[in-house]
């Protein structure tokens, strides 16, 4: 009922300081320096995220506790004029490994992993929907339904509410919970026991229920609160994609956005190619009638050799309302070496989709003779399946919502 799955991520590792640091480093003195993991090593050359000072190890780490090593460093400059900045280095903040120096004759080197590799694990759902009806109403779901649909009435008789078959509105509702449950479902399983927190109350039976491609990504995306929808933000989200990707060029980034993030993007690219001037037969284009045809739909995005494709879910416009943006951001570029791709979904061999019915007095169409499996008048028709969604590397994703 579940998988597991690596995913090796070629971005740079930053370490946090486990504590403040107190010293300056003034007139080239050392500096004790604390961090949560024994990374850095004697000659390591590191630099700090947030004054982009950089420094040398000059002692082997010592293990204070689990989450605490001390190492001593020196700032690296031409002169001793220069001190550290406390208030880039205060706990929680961080730095990363840039590259090393050694003397000569060194007795001692390390390596550091390129990339960070990290196990990942979903669980499958089972999905079920049931449709129970008397048999009376099959015989007569025909003459039902044209009722409803004003048919043989007349044009003034008004079409009060729609009716479907009770197989369309049975598979309707299945593919919605599914579809549903593998974009918003939060996982249950408890990761110490493996075991579901949700039991049926009066069967004791577990209820398993997997993350869906949303709390995947809300986990590791990285996130953006914006005021007002422009290029630069679509610019640098794909700058920040880029740093994760494999390479620089040539990757496909996908946005799945509500209704008003859907209409502000048609607005923008919009106004983007108004700046140009431009009055191709893309903008409009003049019928044999005269009428004129103005606007175009806008679903590409092209900017330094990377792809942005946009789409609109009218399910992400029911989860985040449509008063404001919300754009969900994955790239779509399958794996260079297994040809895998970004998204994919799972399901028990041959359980994904299964069909049956419990035929009671008068069959499955209310009119027929035979064995029965009810004494019941009337029939039970159940969907049901087994499925779970991968979003195989969800690190390479973005969310942008509107403040």
């Amino acid at each position: 009922m579940y998988w597991e799955w690596e995913i090796e991520d070629n971005y740079i590792k930053r370490i946090p300081f486990a504590a403040d640091v107190a010293e300056d480093g003034a007139n080239g003195t050392e500096i004790t320096m604390a961090f949560t993991e024994r990374y850095f090593e004697k000659y390591d050359i590191f630099k700090i995220d947030e004054s982009r000072q950089q420094c040398i190890v000059v002692s082997r780490p010592i293990r204070k506790a689990d989450n605490y090593w001390e190492v001593q460093v020196r700032l690296i400059d031409n002169t001793y004029d220069t001190t550290l900045d406390l208030d880039a280095c205060k706990r929680g903040m961080t730095c990363r490994f840039q590259s090393n120096a050694h003397p000569e004759l060194s007795e001692e080197g390390y390596i550091k992993e390129q990339s960070s590799v990290s196990k990942h694990r979903n669980y499958m759902t089972m999905f079920r929907n049931d449709a129970s009806y008397s048999e009376q109403y099959k015989l007569f779901e025909e003459s039902f339904i044209k009722i409803a649909q004003g048919k043989g009435q007349g044009d003034m008789t008004e079409t009060i509410y729609k009716m479907d078959p009770v197989e369309k509105k049975l598979l309707n509702n299945f593919m919605l919970s599914r579809g549903q449950g593998l974009l918003f479902n939060k996982c249950n399983i408890n990761p110490k026991t493996g075991r579901p927190t949700i039991v049926d109350p009066d069967t004791g039976r577990p209820i398993p229920i997997g993350d869906g491609l949303v709390p995947q990504i809300e986990r590791f995306a990285s996130k953006y609160a914006y005021s007002k929808m422009t290029l630069e933000l679509f610019n640098t989200i794909i700058r920040t994609l880029n740093e994760k990707a494999d390479k620089s060029t040539g990757n496909k980034y996908h946005f799945i956005m509500n209704d008003k993030a859907w209409t502000d993007l048609q607005q923008v690219l919009g106004d983007y190619l108004a700046r140009f001037h431009t009055d191709g037969a893309y903008m409009w284009s003049k019928a044999a009638n005269g009428y004129v045809s103005v606007g175009a739909t806008y679903d590409t995005y092209i900017i330094a050799g990377n792809q942005i494709s946009f789409s609109t879910d009218r399910a992400l416009t029911r989860e985040f309302g449509n008063d404001k943006g919300y754009m969900l951001c994955i790239d779509l570029t399958a794996d260079a070496s297994k040809n895998q791709p970004a998204v994919a979904q799972f399901s028990l061999k041959g359980k994904e989709f299964i069909s049956n019915s419990i035929a009671g007095v008068g069959g499955l169409n209310g009119g027929q003779s035979g064995p029965v499996a009810s004494p019941v008048a009337g029939s039970k028709l159940i969907i049901h399946g087994y499925a779970g969604i991968c979003v195989f590397n969800p690190y390479r994703s973005f969310i942008c919502q509107e403040l």
